[in-house]
């Protein structure tokens, strides 16, 4: 199976290429993005749907420019799909026969609701799960919804609505109006979805989405996955819409899509007028990623196994030399966990984050091994990135950020404190984190010592000396938690 894949996205906006390498049967990471403005649908909605030649010709140097790099990366295979754009275009076999005669690439029109699966499937694998959540995905033609329950994609639809349509068909000749009464007409077919939740996929949710985490100085700088209120996207829409191009600035909305932000923002804002809406969450995934899973996942039922995390697996594959002492350490931290969180107070929601933490502890020692500590949480805070909550990634990365140092400092715990539970629960987490690497210090081929738990005293019980475990530990033993005996 191909190491390395790319994959092409032909939009009516942009055009956009993503390089995958994979590290293991499933997993893989992002080696390479790039994308062009090309516009291909640029005045094709005024003209009966036909792409134009000047459109045409910047797509087709573009991809010949992704494909030279995917040269260059030695990449083994190329998929390319096209949407909305060449979807509608009367006069699309004259561009499909000259990209597949002179660049030999082979360019699949998906329709609408594939469009939409592809999408929403890709939100089901690398999203934490959620219950009856409403995606969508604003192009520049159309507009894909599905309905996702955890790992499962139903009720998939396209609309034929999108930035750069609604722009040229009302919004430059100032129809705002009858943009407003076409959009809704379109949307009646939600009346009968029941959501509270909205998953959005494509530019405009994420620029949306990222103008509020700026304004609101958000403090971890990651699109995918961020959560918000309906009622503060509600009113940063309805901002964005009022904003001239100064105040579109200040609300940090990028100058090259000053024209389709609106149009955007107006599908969004019906959406939103149209369903009882409660959260919001920001996919930094779509159709490319879809492409991509449905080929690795394609005798899989289009999902990952029960349980299984691909950027989790990236990591330990990438970064754990050690694969049996990362073990180690987890199956040692839950054990401290299962026998102190009652007496610590700590939730057992929080048991697979130090289990993680741990297992992720020694990835930073690849890089720089006097800066382990460092290098993790740097690590888990960018990689860390598919199927963890914001929440939970910070919390994992503080928890390696600390180990075996003094307690998380109350600078960290102010600066992302919107994000981390209580600091007792922080410093309790960061103790277990600890005590478990001091009492793996000799990395034993196997776990050679029994726990226990019994009136505030955790009692380790060996037939080996454990010499380096308890000079370890003594540099970690608070009794503010419980005392450790040998």
């Amino acid at each position: 199976m191909a190491k390395r894949i790319s994959v092409i996205d032909i939009g009516s906006n942009s055009i956009r290429m993503v390089i995958y390498e994979k590290t293991s049967r499933f997993a893989f990471h992002l080696l390479y993005e790039t994308k062009s403005k090309v516009r291909i649908s640029e005045n094709a909605y005024q003209n009966n749907g036909n792409l134009q030649e000047l459109p045409m010709q910047r797509t087709f140097f573009a991809l010949k420019d992704f494909l030279s790099i995917s040269s260059s990366f030695k990449v083994t295979k190329t998929l390319c799909v096209a949407t909305s754009a060449l979807r509608d275009a009367p006069n699309k076999k004259d561009f499909l026969k000259k990209v597949s005669s002179d660049l030999k690439l082979n360019i699949k029109i998906i329709d609408g609701q594939r469009e939409a699966y592809l999408g929403a499937m890709a939100c089901a694998n690398l999203l934490p799960k959620q219950n009856n959540a409403l995606s969508i995905d604003i192009g520049g033609g159309s507009t894909e919804f599905s309905i996702i329950d955890s790992n499962n994609v139903t009720n998939t639809f396209s609309l034929e609505l999108g930035t750069v349509r609604i722009k040229e068909l009302f919004f430059d000749q100032n129809k705002i109006d009858e943009a407003v009464k076409y959009i809704d007409k379109k949307l009646e077919v939600l009346s009968t979805i029941d959501s509270s939740t909205i998953i959005g996929i494509g530019g405009t949710f994420r620029a949306i989405a990222s103008s509020i985490m700026q304004t609101k100085e958000y403090p971890l700088n990651k699109i995918h996955s961020y959560e918000c209120s309906a009622k503060i996207f509600i009113n940063h829409i309805d901002a964005i819409l009022k904003a001239d191009e100064d105040k579109l600035k200040k609300l940090y909305i990028k100058k090259n899509r000053f024209d389709v932000i609106k149009p955007g923002a107006l599908i969004l804002q019906r959406v939103f007028k149209m369903l009882n809406i409660q959260n919001t969450i920001t996919s930094g995934v779509g159709v490319r990623e879809g492409v991509y899973l449905a080929d690795v996942l394609r005798n899989s039922n289009d999902k990952f196994p029960n349980n299984y995390n691909n950027s989790l697996r990236y990591l330990l594959d990438s970064n754990i030399e050690n694969k049996s002492y990362s073990n180690h350490l987890s199956l040692v931290s839950k054990k401290l966990f299962d026998l102190t969180c009652k007496h610590l107070k700590v939730d057992e929601k929080h048991r697979s984050n130090l289990s993680i933490a741990s297992r992720l502890y020694p990835a930073g020692s690849t890089i720089h091994f006097f800066s382990q500590n460092r290098h993790t949480y740097y690590l888990i805070k960018s990689a860390l990135e598919y199927g963890f909550t914001h929440s939970q990634i910070m919390l994992i990365a503080t928890l390696t950020r600390y180990a075996q140092n003094k307690l998380p400092s109350k600078m960290h715990i102010k600066k992302y404190e919107q994000l981390l539970p209580d600091s007792k629960i922080v410093n309790a987490l960061t103790y277990l984190i600890s005590l478990s690497i001091s009492l793996l210090s000799h990395k034993p081929r196997n776990i050679d010592f029994d726990l226990k738990f019994v009136d505030g005293v955790l009692y380790v019980e060996s037939k080996n000396s454990l010499y380096l475990s308890k000079e370890a530990v003594k540099k970690v033993v608070d009794s503010n938690y419980f005392k450790v005996k040998f």
